[in-house]
C-alpha cells in the first residue's frame, strides 16, 4: 500500500558529496515527519535527520554543518545532501516517514525504505 524507495547512494572519496532521495508512493493521504537514519557494521541505527512537512529540521551533532535535509511535498520525497564526508559516515542510510493512508483508520504509521549503502572511502 506504502513504499519508501532510496536512490543515490554509492561510493565517494573522503570530502566528496552524496545526495540520497527517498520517495514514498502508494495509497497516501498526508505526510508528517519525514527523515533519514543510518546503521554501521556493528552498530545501532541511528537518527541523521529529520523533518516536518512544514520545513523545521532536526540534525545530529556528527554531521552538523555537513549535511542538509529537504523536502519535495508534492513529490513525497525527502533528500539528504552530504557534504565533505567522512569514512565514518559509511552505513546503510534509511529513510522513514509518518504516513497517513486511504486504508484503515485514518491515522499516522511510521514506514521505513529498504535503506541505501554508503561508503567513503578514506
Amino acid at each position: 500500500q506504502v513504499q519508501l524507495v532510496e536512490s543515490g547512494g554509492g561510493l565517494v572519496q573522503a570530502g566528496g558529496s552524496l545526495r540520497v532521495s527517498c520517495a514514498a508512493s502508494g495509497s497516501i493521504v498526508s505526510i508528517n515527519d519525514m527523515g533519514w537514519y543510518r546503521q554501521g557494521p556493528g552498530n545501532q541505527r541511528d537518527l541523521v535527520a529529520s523533518i516536518t512537512r512544514f520545513g523545521r529540521t532536526t540534525t545530529t551533532d556528527s554531521v552538523k554543518g555537513r549535511f542538509t535535509i529537504f523536502r519535495d511535498n508534492a513529490k513525497n520525497t525527502v533528500y539528504l545532501q552530504m557534504n565533505s564526508l567522512k569514512p565514518e559516515d559509511t552505513a546503510v542510510y534509511y529513510c522513514n516517514a509518518d504516513i497517513m493512508t486511504l486504508i484503515g483508520a485514518p491515522s499516522f504509521k511510521t514506514y521505513w525504505g529498504q535503506g541505501t549503502q554508503v561508503t567513503v572511502s578514506s
